[in-house]
């Protein structure tokens, strides 16, 4: 063979037993070289020749062909790719020179090995039993494994458990097949498992059926697909208490319909969340919302689902539903929730109102059903909060109302004309000396006319309208009385505070506010609060109370008598004055009763050191009854109804010639 070699016409003529070929695309001469670049010879090929070496591709390929060489027959074994859009080059040698054919065999294959080791896929080659013949660098990094390790094991074994029979299955299939796939696998490794995801192809490297390989090129998703799985947490899932969000529980519901299930839907909301949330601060009422979320669920059967919506309003999901069941479930949820939840130092007391409704009997859309259960959940806080109701039909009337009011309020409350203050005097018995008056807001709407309080003020506290509407108020009042002591008037005005304004966490500092903006370096502001603002958190309004008196605000308890207070706990506020009630007042001078409490009330601000204040005094017995217990001042229709600025300056100029004061 040496001298076979030595004799070789290729290394006769080029000086290398494996000269340079060339061939480009635009003609069927075959250029040989000795050097890389600097053609010796071109050979003319017959068409089919060059065909079948314009054939070769990206991948090192093979061929040999018979051609003339200085008029001497010679067979080429030809070793090369496609290098170009027009060119195909690599390298010849002899077809009876073994070593040399092998050898640039050996090179060509080098650099497909090195381009699979290399290339930034993982890759994997395997035979028809599913055994692994070849494992690139980048499997090697990511699986920890090395590749001398894995050949001729069964690829399967690096799968998770629950996959390999799937994998088995595709292989076994797409081998008869010969169709490529792309397929999502979890693969165990010893940097913990990896999702890959494979785009298999399958490659022929000769003939008959053994000779096929599936080649698997794959790609590391796992950290993509744990974002994915995050923003999918993040797209249906409550952070704050780990419930299905509002997205997810939607689509249980629309999911329900479009089965056409019988279900229903329980809508909660907390009664007094925004007290806590504004006294406590923040992190207790995540904390608060956190035990309520576990207390619903523990009220739950499986398979009923529990989400929050947002705030503190929560919907439940009950399949098979019966109204029978609905109501059972929902008095489960809000006995549960009457009990107190501690919170750490902090034992908090909480309740539900909630609105149920039913598919089909209410609805058969998600908005009308949602709908519906939130109706009924607001009638079940008017009702008194901490119950149920069932939606019926006639509650849509009230959502009607809810809706024009909330427009339209807060229309007025951007309006110049449509909020008024009223007042109404407050005189001496002893007297007759008007010492100071109540306002009382009114609403003329340009559609409907005069809105009396009862109307609108209970939606405004539901809403929290409650707290702009009593910021208007201050404002308003406060300039009313710096221009009537501007005017030599030294009258007092005593304006409503409400529990829901009283747990604001604003409420002083809008008074404050109120004051400087109408320049009163003294106040003449009062308030009246009712004792419902003491029954929630009593140490909050006793904090918020001392702060209004620092400012120079007189404390009201209006319609004392008719709430909770007990005498313990009077004696604790720091009041100015006690308002009685005028369910107490109306026929005092006939009825003993009335008469006895009156007086025993009376007797107890004595000695609280409070001023006491009658209101609803509307005939002179009631007002003359009133004066011989030494009641200090009084209010009703007797003295004057409640009125604009403007007439009750004028009443004042004229009180004289009007009242019949009790001497």
């Amino acid at each position: 063979m040496d001298d076979d070699v030595t004799e070789s016409l290729l290394f006769t003529y080029f000086g290398t037993r494996s000269p340079f070929w060339q061939l480009s695309a635009d003609s069927d001469a075959l250029q040989l070289a000795g050097v890389k670049g600097i053609p010796n010879l071109a050979v003319a090929l017959v068409p089919e020749q060059a065909r079948e070496i314009r054939a070769f591709s990206g991948v090192t390929s093979h061929a040999e062909i018979d051609i003339k060489l200085f008029g001497e027959s010679q067979k080429l074994s030809l070793v090369g790719k496609k290098n170009g859009a027009n060119s195909w080059s690599g390298t010849a040698s002899d077809y009876m020179d073994t070593p040399t054919v092998a050898k640039d065999l050996a090179h060509g294959l080098e650099f497909a090995e090195q381009v699979i080791s290399e290339v930034n896929s993982l890759v994997v080659i395997i035979d028809h039993n599913s055994n692994i013949l070849r494992f690139n660098r980048l499997c090697e990094e990511v699986t920890g494994l090395r590749e001398k390790d894995v050949i001729g094991k069964n690829a399967h074994a690096f799968m998770r458990s629950d996959e390999q029979a799937a994998s088995r299955a595709n292989i076994s299939d797409f081998f008869k097949n010969s169709s490529s796939y792309e397929v999502e696998r979890h693969i165990n490794t010893l940097n913990g498992p990896r999702t890959i995801l494979w785009r298999n192809k399958f490659v022929q490297s000769g003939s008959g059926p053994d000779e096929r390989y599936l080649v698997c090129s794959g790609t590391d998703v796992t950290e993509e697909r744990k974002a994915q799985a995050k923003l999918l947490e993040l797209a249906t899932v409550d952070t704050l208490t780990g419930l299905p969000n509002r997205h997810a529980i939607y689509e249980k519901i629309t999911a329900s319909l479009q089965s056409g299930d019988r279900f229903g839907i329980l809508f909660l909301d907390l009664d007094n969340f925004k007290q806590v949330n504004d006294h406590y601060g923040h992190l207790v009422g995540d904390s608060l919302i956190q035990a309520v979320a576990l207390n619903i669920k523990a009220c739950m059967r499986e398979g009923d689902s529990v989400a929050r919506l947002g705030g503190d309003e929560f919907l439940v999901l009950v399949q098979n539903a019966s109204f029978a069941l609905m109501e059972s479930v929902a008095q489960r949820i809000t006995d549960r929730l009457k009990n107190p939840i501690s919170l750490g130092l902090i034992e908090v007391y909480t309740g539900c109102s909630i609105g149920i409704a039913l598919c089909p009997e209410h609805g058969d859309t998600l908005d009308h059903l949602i709908r519906c259960a939130d109706t009924a959940m607001y009638v079940a806080k008017d009702a008194g909060k901490r119950t149920y109701r069932v939606f019926s039909p006639d509650m849509d009337n009230r959502v009607s109302e809810f809706v024009w009011l909330d427009v339209n309020l807060r229309k007025a409350l951007d309006a110049d004309d449509q909020l008024v203050l009223y007042y109404q005097p407050k005189l001496c018995l002893k007297t007759g000396v008007v010492r100071s008056v109540e306002a009382l807001l009114r609403w003329d709407s340009p559609d409907r006319g005069r809105i009396q309080p009862l109307d609108f003020i209970s939606y405004a506290e539901d809403s929290g309208l409650i707290v702009p509407l009593g910021r208007w108020v201050m404002r308003t009042a406060a300039k009313q009385a710096a221009a009537w002591k501007a005017r030599g008037l030294d009258i007092r005005v005593a304006i409503n505070v409400s529990a829901r304004q009283l747990c604001s966490s604003t409420v002083v500092q809008d008074f404050a506010e109120a004051l400087r903006q109408a320049g009163q370096t003294q106040c003449l502001l009062d308030l009246e609060l009712t004792e419902s603002c003491l029954v929630d958190d009593e140490a909050l309004a006793h904090a918020v109370i001392r702060q209004f008196r620092d400012l120079g605000a007189q404390v009201h308890l209006d319609d004392f008598g008719t709430g909770y207070s007990s005498l313990s706990q009077l004696a604790r506020l720091p009041l100015d004055v006690i308002k009685l009630d005028r369910s107490f007042i109306s026929s005092i001078n006939e009825n003993a009763t009335s008469q006895a409490l009156v007086r025993s009330m009376v007797a107890v601000a004595q000695q609280l050191k409070f001023k006491v204040v009658a209101e609803g005094v509307e005939t002179e017995a009631e007002a003359e009854f009133l004066k011989s217990i030494d009641v200090d001042d009084a209010q009703g229709y007797l003295y004057g109804r409640p009125m604009p600025a403007k007439e009750f300056e004028e009443w004042l100029n004229n009180k004289g010639k009007k009242l019949r004061l009790v001497a």
